[in-house]
C-alpha cells in the first residue's frame, strides 16, 4: 500500500492518524493511504517569502525553459505513472489524455512563454497608448506577478493533467502554488508531484502538496492570492462563499461540472460523413474515462426526424463497448473511480428518470474482470427525452458517468434554445457541413458556452474531439460552468498577474518595459549596429540615414520590374482623382526596398538574417522628387538559441520635410559572437 506524504515548507511529511484510505476502482482493495495535519500558515509563509521571490527573480523565458525541462523530465518517467493509472479505473487511452496530455500542456506553455512573452519580468498587455497631443505622456498596460500563493484544488478524474494544466501558467507567471489533489486518485498526482521535486528543477517553495484536508488554508488567503478550483458546482459554491475570500478579495477561478451538448446540424443526412462523425463523437465522449469528463456530452440534440436513426446508430456502437479491467488490452471502457461515484451516478440517473425513456441500457454487456461486482463498473446508458421543452431535471442534473440523453429539435433556433437550458457549459459541439448553421449556433449559443467545437468532413481528420480542451484555447464556461477561464495560452497566465496601467514620459515607459518607444532617448552606436553582436547592441541604439531622392524613373522601373502597374503609380490623372494621392506616387514596397538600401551595412557580421517585419503602415504618400530617409532604432532583444538572438528594430521612414511616411518593425537574428 502506498503511503502518500504531504510536501510542506520544503520537506516531506508522513501520513498521520488523520490519513484516509484510497481504493482501487477495479477491485475495491485499499491501494494507498494519505493525509496529515499541516501548518497552513507555515506553508503560505514559505510560498510567499521563499518560493515567490525565487520565481520572480527569474524572467519569463527562464521560467519557460524551466517548464520545458520539467516536462521533459516527466516525459522520460511517465511509464511509472501509467503503471498506477489502472487503479483509477482508466484504460491506457484514458491515461494518455491525463498523463501525456498534462505533460503536453506543460510543453505548450513553455513554448508560448518563449514566443509570446518578453525576455524580462514585466509583460506587456496591449499596445502603447498616446495620452497627449505631443507624445510626451504615454500609457502602457503591463502585467506583473502577484506576490501571493496560488491554491490549486483539483478533481479526481484527471489527477495529472489537472495538476499540470494549472501549474504551467502559474509557474510561468512567477507565482508559487499549493496543490490539493482529490483524495480518490491522489496516488497519481502524488507520483507526478514527487517526480517534479526529485528533478531539482524547481526553486524551493515553488510548489507544495496537501494530501487530505486543507484545514484553515482558505481562511488565511488574501488579495494577492488565487484559488483555482475544479469540481462540482456545489463544492465550488461552498468554497467561493468563504467569508475570508470574499472579504479580502481573493481571486477565485472555478471550472465546474456542466451539461455539455452536441448538436447535429439539420443539413446532415444518413449518408453524409457528418452522420457517422456525430455518432462516433457521442459514443467516444460517453465511454472515454467511463464518462467521467467535465467536457463529456450529456445532451444529444438532433433534428426530430433523425431522433430514431441517431439513437439506433449510437446504441449499436455502444453495444460493441468492451468493458473490463483496464490492464486488459481488449478493454475499451474501464470502471468509475469508486463505488461511491458509481452510487452517485445511479442516483443522478434516477433523479431525472421520469423525464426520459431508455434507448440502450448496457446491463447485458459482459464485464471482463476477475470480480466485476467488487469494482465500480457501470455500463453505458443512452436515454431519450421526447419533450425537452417540458423537461427540467434533465437540463439541471449531471450524471457524471457513461450516460447521455437524446433530445429532438424543430429548427435551429429551437436547438440553440435547448442547448442554452443547461445554464452555462464548458463546451457545445456542432456537427454540420453548413456554414450558416455553424454561424447561427455561435451567435445564439455562444453566450452560454465557453467553447464551441465545430466539426465536419473537412476537419474530422485532424480535429481533436468535442471533449478535448487544448492549452492554446480557454477552458471554462459561464454560469453553471463556473465563469472561469483556464489555459488559453497567455490568457491563463494573466490569472496569476496584476494588470497595471503605467503612465509617464517615453523615457520612463521605455525604462519600465525594457523596450524602446518613440520619444525615448536615442543612443549613438560605436559603429554601424549591424556590425555589433547581440550583447553589444543596446536598446535605443539609433542610426539616421542619408536621404535618397525618389524619381519618376525609379517608380516606372519598379513597376515594370515587379509587374505592379497599379494606376496610382502609372496614371497621373487617375491617381490625382483618387482622394488618397496628389498624383502619381511611389509604391509602398519600393520605399521599403530603398529604406533597406539606406540602412543596411553590407559586410559580413553578426547579423545573420532578416526574418520578417511587423506592423507595417503607410502614413503619407511619397511623390516623385521627394527625398526619403530612415531612422533605425534597436527596440527589443530576445535570446532565441544558444548561438543567436532576435533583435527587433523600429524603422521609421521620413520625407524631406521630416514628415513620417511609413513605419514598421524589422526582425533580425543576431549572433552572440563574431
Amino acid at each position: 500500500m502506498l503511503q502518500l506524504g504531504a510536501y510542506a515548507a520544503g520537506r516531506w511529511i508522513d501520513p498521520d492518524d488523520s490519513a484516509r484510505n484510497m481504493h482501487s476502482a477495479v477491485t475495491g482493495a485499499v491501494v494507498a493511504r494519505g493525509g496529515a495535519r499541516l501548518d497552513m500558515g507555515e506553508m503560505i509563509d514559505h510560498a510567499v517569502t521563499v518560493g515567490g521571490p525565487a520565481l520572480r527573480a527569474m524572467d519569463f523565458h527562464q521560467r519557460a525553459r524551466m517548464l520545458k525541462a520539467l516536462a521533459q523530465y516527466l516525459d522520460g518517467r511517465k511509464e511509472e505513472l501509467y503503471a498506477l493509472n489502472p487503479l483509477s479505473g482508466a484504460t491506457r487511452a484514458d491515461g494518455w489524455i491525463d498523463i501525456d496530455g498534462g505533460i503536453g500542456t506543460m510543453f505548450v506553455f513553455a513554448s508560448k512563454g518563449r514566443r509570446d512573452m518578453p525576455e524580462g519580468q514585466i509583460h506587456l498587455d496591449g499596445d502603447l497608448e498616446q495620452l497627449s497631443r505631443g507624445g510626451t505622456f504615454l500609457g502602457q498596460h503591463v502585467a506583473v506577478p502577484l506576490h501571493g500563493v496560488a491554491v490549486h484544488i483539483n478533481a479526481f478524474n484527471f489527477p495529472v493533467w489537472g495538476m499540470l494544466e494549472k501549474l504551467a501558467p502559474t509557474l510561468l507567471a512567477g507565482v508559487p502554488a499549493i496543490v490539493k489533489p482529490a483524495t480518490a486518485t491522489a496516488y497519481l498526482a502524488h507520483a507526478a508531484f514527487r517526480m517534479m521535486i526529485d528533478s531539482g528543477l524547481l526553486p524551493d517553495g515553488a510548489v507544495q502538496l496537501v494530501i487530505g484536508s486543507t484545514g484553515d488554508l482558505l481562511d488565511r488567503l488574501g488579495p494577492q492570492d488565487v484559488v483555482s478550483f475544479t469540481g462540482s458546482a456545489d463544492t465550488a459554491f461552498l468554497l467561493r462563499s468563504n467569508p475570508s475570500l470574499l472579504r479580502r478579495g481573493t481571486r477565485f477561478i472555478a471550472e465546474q461540472d456542466s451539461l455539455n451538448c452536441s448538436i447535429l446540424g439539420p443539413d446532415v443526412t444518413h449518408d453524409a460523413p457528418e452522420f457517422d462523425l456525430f455518432v462516433k463523437e457521442v459514443a467516444r465522449e460517453m465511454t472515454a474515462k467511463a464518462g467521467q469528463k467535465c467536457t463529456a456530452i450529456r445532451r444529444i440534440i438532433v433534428p426530430r426526424a433523425m431522433l430514431d436513426p441517431v439513437g439506433d446508430a449510437i446504441a449499436a456502437r455502444l453495444a460493441q463497448t468492451r468493458i473490463g479491467d483496464p490492464v486488459l488490452e481488449t478493454t475499451r471502457m474501464g470502471a468509475l473511480v469508486s463505488k461511491a461515484q458509481k452510487a452517485d451516478v445511479s442516483e443522478k440517473l434516477a433523479a431525472f428518470a421520469g423525464e426520459v425513456q431508455p434507448v440502450f441500457i448496457g446491463d447485458t454487456l459482459t464485464i471482463e474482470a476477475e470480480a466485476p461486482e467488487a469494482g465500480a463498473f457501470l455500463p453505458p446508458s443512452l436515454y431519450r427525452c421526447a419533450d425537452p421543452d417540458a423537461a427540467t431535471r434533465v437540463h439541471e442534473i449531471e450524471a457524471f458517468g457513461p450516460a447521455a440523453t437524446l433530445m429532438p429539435y424543430r429548427d435551429l433556433a429551437h436547438a440553440a434554445q435547448i442547448a442554452n437550458r443547461g445554464g452555462g457549459s464548458l463546451v457545445a459541439s456542432v456537427i454540420t457541413h453548413d456554414t450558416d448553421v455553424a454561424r447561427s449556433i455561435v451567435q445564439h449559443s455562444g453566450p452560454w458556452h465557453g467553447r464551441i467545437y465545430i466539426n465536419d468532413r473537412d476537419s474530422m481528420g485532424e480535429a481533436t474531439g468535442h471533449g478535448s480542451p487544448l492549452p492554446h484555447m480557454t477552458h471554462g464556461g459561464p454560469g453553471r460552468a463556473g465563469g472561469g477561464e483556464e489555459m488559453g495560452g497567455i490568457r491563463g497566465v494573466m490569472h496569476y498577474m496584476q494588470r497595471v496601467a503605467v503612465q509617464g514620459s517615453p523615457r520612463m515607459i521605455s525604462a519600465v518595459i525594457g523596450q524602446w518607444v518613440t520619444g525615448a532617448p536615442e543612443i549613438d552606436p560605436p559603429t554601424h549596429p549591424f556590425q555589433l553582436t547581440f550583447d553589444e547592441i543596446e536598446i535605443g541604439h539609433t542610426i539616421n540615414t542619408d536621404k535618397r531622392i525618389i524619381t519618376l524613373d525609379d517608380i516606372e522601373h519598379f513597376a515594370r520590374f515587379t509587374g505592379d502597374t497599379f494606376y496610382a503609380h502609372m496614371d497621373e490623372a487617375a491617381a490625382a482623382a483618387n482622394p488618397f494621392f496628389p498624383g502619381r506616387v511611389a509604391h509602398g514596397y519600393l520605399l521599403l526596398s530603398f529604406a533597406a538600401g539606406l540602412f543596411v551595412q553590407p559586410d559580413p557580421g553578426p547579423v545573420l538574417a532578416n526574418t520578417g517585419l511587423n506592423a507595417l503602415s503607410f502614413q503619407k504618400p511619397v511623390s516623385p522628387g521627394d527625398a526619403l530617409w530612415v531612422r533605425l532604432t534597436a527596440r527589443r532583444k530576445t535570446r532565441r538559441t544558444e548561438a543567436y538572438g532576435e533583435v527587433r528594430w523600429n524603422a521609421t521612414l521620413y520625407n524631406q520635410n521630416d514628415e513620417q511616411v511609413a513605419e514598421y518593425e524589422l526582425l533580425t537574428m543576431v549572433a552572440y559572437s563574431r
